[in-house]
């Protein structure tokens, strides 16, 4: 997830207030006119007494705490699998996800990429129909006392299902949702996890 807050800010044309957002890439700010802020505009973003400032000088008062937080956050952009939280050693199976770049990932991080799928600590699901999302049922079974099951579905006007489906789909079979990712520009991610006794 991004991080979000309402903030005065100070640009070249002058102060405005709205709400900062950061989604990496991307740093976004709502006031009197909508500004988007990416790429070399990110580059040796700073804190600086209680602003986060950027390379052109805009500034946005978020307090000395919350600015050196936002700072290292533009700074040291997480990667896809850390936002999925996985780690070396964690058993890992993949199915119907269509990301050429994930194999080589996975096997980067020491992941253990399994095709039995039981005792799975991550089950990556790619799931954009009803049908698809009635066999959630039958991949609980294949997770660790822990695991958790990332379903994964087309985003934007490419979308078959929406979020919402996806969770009362889940929500269903028992599971409960804790996380959502941006897992490439085509497709999000839903978390899961059994719901707790």
């Amino acid at each position: 997830m991004g991080k979000d807050a309402q903030v005065a800010a100070r640009f070249a044309d002058g102060p405005d207030e709205g709400r900062l957002q950061y989604e990496p890439p991307k740093l976004l700010f709502r006031g009197a006119r909508r500004r988007v802020f990416e790429g070399e505009a990110l580059k040796g973003v700073r804190a600086e007494g209680g602003d986060l400032v950027l390379a052109d000088g805009s500034r946005f008062a978020l307090g000395e705490v919350q600015a050196g937080r936002w700072a290292q956050a533009i700074n040291n952009p997480k990667g896809r699998l850390d936002k999925l939280g996985v780690k070396p050693g964690m058993r890992v199976a993949v199915l119907g996800v269509d990301d050429d770049a994930l194999a080589g990932e996975l096997a980067a991080r020491e992941a253990v990429v399994v095709h039995d799928f039981a005792d799975l600590d991550l089950f990556f699901y790619a799931a954009d129909s009803v049908h698809e999302l009635a066999r959630i049922d039958e991949l609980i079974p294949a997770l660790a006392e822990k695991g958790a099951l990332w379903i994964v579905s087309k985003k934007g006007k490419a979308a078959t299902v929406k979020d919402v489906e996806v969770m009362a789909a889940a929500k269903s079979f028992g599971l409960v949702d804790n996380k959502v990712a941006g897992f490439s520009e085509t497709l999000t991610a839903l978390r899961f996890v059994r719901r707790k006794r």
